[in-house]
């Protein structure tokens, strides 16, 4: 009742969790049978009765109208308006009911539960159990009343106890809430830095590359200028994809980029013909992988060749290059998640004869 998902909630609790309410409803036999079989006027009976079934009613709809409330504030509001007048019904059927009229306050406590601050519910129920204490002492007939303590005081533990664990329940349903938000929020940006990393890095080899041939070979500098268009294009899908969450990484795809992206960049790729050895569960995150590791060769790495080997669990890259320097940037950290998410390893080493190994083994 702190807050209502959708107004079309199958929830039990929140389409019939003011039944928790209505139940108490018993107590109120005995003050109307005990009005009923007294020696009072026709006109205080039905005045009394009367009184306590509109309680009883507006009970019931102030627990029905905060469980269909959509915010806290709405259910503090309409719940403390009920009480209200639930209060004034009682105080007005005191001459009328006498010390049977505390059989009304465990409906006050079962109610300020659900729509008040928890301490001020609290501080609600603990009032009701000293007024049920000491108005039967002052009337002189505490030993024929204490079980009005007793009922008042199990009603507050029971609803008391429904209360802190629905709180419970919401704030840690907010904290999952919350952490998918942030996984989501780190799925985008990680995607978002994949693609445009690599997709920038090739239409700037490619543009760098148009740049020099312009003079020298027309033609050649055209195609180039055209390929970089419909990378660009490629690149907007991409994105788009990515934020809709729709886009996964092909591996055949990420092979045959790796090989644009590398020859543009006067690297000599060494790449696998075979992908079917890769296990089909990793070729969407090994796809990822050699998306970033071949952006930072053509990036960073001043190599001449790379090669990139592929095995059932395994993805081997490797260059010729000035070698690891420098920290780790957003690239290398969104594989490491990646990879860490899979229950994979990931290592980045100095090759043998110079340049930088970079292998990730799932």
């Amino acid at each position: 009742m702190t807050s209502a998902t959708s107004p079309t909630t199958t929830d039990p609790w929140e389409r019939f969790g003011w039944l928790m309410g209505a139940i108490w409803l018993v107590f109120l036999f005995f003050p109307i049978i005990g009005l009923a079989t007294s020696d009072n006027a026709l006109a205080v009976k039905v005045l009394g009765i009367a009184g306590t079934v509109l309680f009883a009613t507006v009970y019931i709809r102030g627990f029905v109208l905060i469980n269909s409330a959509d915010t806290w504030q709405t259910v503090a509001v309409t719940g403390g308006r009920h009480l209200g007048v639930m209060v004034l019904i009682t105080l007005a059927l005191i001459p009328l009911l006498g010390i049977n009229v505390l059989a009304h306050l465990p409906y006050v406590v079962a109610l300020s539960m659900f729509c008040l601050p928890l301490v001020l519910a609290f501080s609600v129920a603990s009032t009701c159990i000293l007024i049920c204490i000491i108005a039967p002492i002052l009337d002189g007939s505490f030993a024929e009343q204490w079980f009005f303590t007793l009922i008042v005081a199990l009603v507050a533990i029971a609803t008391g106890l429904v209360r802190v664990l629905e709180q419970a329940g919401a704030e840690a349903r907010a904290a999952e809430s919350e952490l998918a938000l942030a996984a989501e929020r780190d799925r985008v940006a990680r995607d978002v830095h994949d693609v445009l990393g690599h997709s920038l890095t090739v239409v700037t080899v490619k543009a760098e590359l148009a740049q020099r041939l312009i003079d020298t070979d027309p033609d050649q500098a055209k195609e180039e200028l055209d390929q970089i268009q419909a990378l660009s294009r490629v690149a907007l899908a991409e994105i788009r994809a990515t934020v809709s969450g729709l886009r996964v990484a092909s591996l055949a795809d990420e092979v045959a980029a790796a090989d644009a992206a590398l020859s543009g960049a006067g690297i000599q790729a060494q790449l696998p013909d075979d992908l079917g050895v890769v296990d089909p569960r990793h070729r969407v995150l090994m796809g990822w992988v050699l998306r970033e590791a071949v952006t930072n060769v053509v990036r960073h790495s001043g190599a001449s060749t790379c090669t990139v080997a592929l095995e059932d669990s395994l993805l081997r890259v490797t260059d010729d290059g000035r070698g690891i320097s420098g920290k780790e940037g957003n690239g290398l950290r969104g594989i490491r998640e990646r990879v860490a998410d899979a229950d994979g390893t990931i290592t980045l080493a100095p090759g043998p004869t110079g340049g930088t190994v970079l292998e990730v083994i799932l």
